[in-house]
């Protein structure tokens, strides 16, 4: 099956994706509720008054308020998990450890003890409700559970990555296929597709989200890539929020991520220069190719050339600034835009 019907039946339906690429920290000790609270742009001390997996979406920041890593955070009794790119974890671990001094915290990359299958699309609520007997229902977005697909444990996170209903399901490594055919079962038939990275990143780039190491990186602001929804305004200090702080009072930033819609018959590598009216204004991030709306594109242009309809030039091609997301009808957060905020 070609990644453009996997995405096409997804969107329409139900996928399984392969989701070995995430990694997950555990952060625990006494200490581990204020520390936390103090690295993150997320309102920890807010998930300590609601139930155990309540959780958030939120930044890892440098002290100039630029991007290291982006967190789906949870707290559990004892613990905090963060979920992130897992090739890039040792390098979130290291810049986390240089900030534990004589804090009562212990941190450890638990990725290596989890299998990990994303569930996306409109069905997959339904999917996962039926195949945990109605232990997971309604799980709220960002929030995570513990329940049992087929007899299995598995922790259960309510994000995902395409812009459609998603979940991210953790489970056992030898556990793996019983719970694969226990989701298949419960989606009915052949319904449910077993997607790969490339659909899914196409998926991605369809939902106008950005992505860790792609749109993100200490070279980007919070505000730049649209992450408003990432960032608490009513939380105490962290890493960075004086920067934060700033460009919100500010009320605007220099560069914004963009969606393009290609203009060439050849798709685009990333990381070409974009031009603007004869001058370089930006970046491409990602590229893919819709099943839908063609060759598309994320990336950063100027404030100034960022609105809805601006033509963009690189090597070897055109491309016109697109409405976000480029897929109507999906809840792509605070990405989703027309054009400058």
């Amino acid at each position: 099956m070609s990644p453009g019907e996997i995405v096409s039946r997804t969107r329409s339906g139900v996928g399984l994706f392969d989701m070995s690429h995430r990694g997950l920290l555990e952060i625990r000790g006494e200490d581990r509720v204020r520390w936390l609270d103090g690295m993150i742009s997320g309102d920890v001390q807010a998930l300590e008054s609601a139930a155990p997996g309540a959780g958030c979406y939120a930044t890892l920041l440098t002290n100039r308020g630029a991007i290291i890593a982006d967190l789906h955070v949870a707290r559990f009794e004892n613990a905090y998990l963060a979920e992130s790119l897992r090739s890039e974890l040792p390098r979130i671990l290291e810049t986390l450890e240089r900030y534990v001094i004589a804090d009562d915290v212990t941190l450890t990359d638990r990725s290596a003890e989890f299998a990990t299958l994303g569930l996306e699309g409109p069905e997959a609520a339904r999917v996962l409700e039926k195949a945990t007997n109605g232990q997971v229902a309604e799980l709220g977005e960002e929030n995570w559970a513990e329940s049992t697909i087929g007899g299995r444990e598995v922790l259960v996170g309510g994000f995902g990555f395409s812009g459609e209903r998603g979940f991210q399901i953790r489970m056992k490594p030898q556990d793996r296929g019983e719970i694969e055919q226990s989701l298949g079962v419960a989606a009915g038939g052949d319904t449910l597709v077993h997607g790969d990275f490339e659909a899914l990143e196409i998926m991605r780039i369809e939902a106008g989200l950005p992505a860790l190491g792609r749109e993100l990186d200490e070279e980007v602001l919070p505000p730049e890539a649209r992450l408003e929804r990432a960032i608490s305004t009513s939380k105490g200090c962290y890493v960075g929020q004086e920067i934060v702080a700033r460009l919100r009072a500010r009320g605007q930033v220099n560069h914004l991520l963009v969606g393009l819609r290609i203009e060439s018959s050849d798709l685009p590598e990333a990381g070409l220069e974009l031009r603007a009216a004869g001058r370089v204004t930006g970046e491409l991030t990602s590229v893919a190719l819709s099943p839908t709306e063609g060759p598309i594109a994320l990336g950063y242009v100027r404030r100034e050339h960022a609105e809805a309809g601006t033509e963009i030039e690189f090597d070897g091609g055109r491309a016109s600034i697109a409405t976000l997301p480029f897929v109507a009808g999906l809840a792509a957060g605070d990405t989703a835009t027309s054009g400058v905020t």
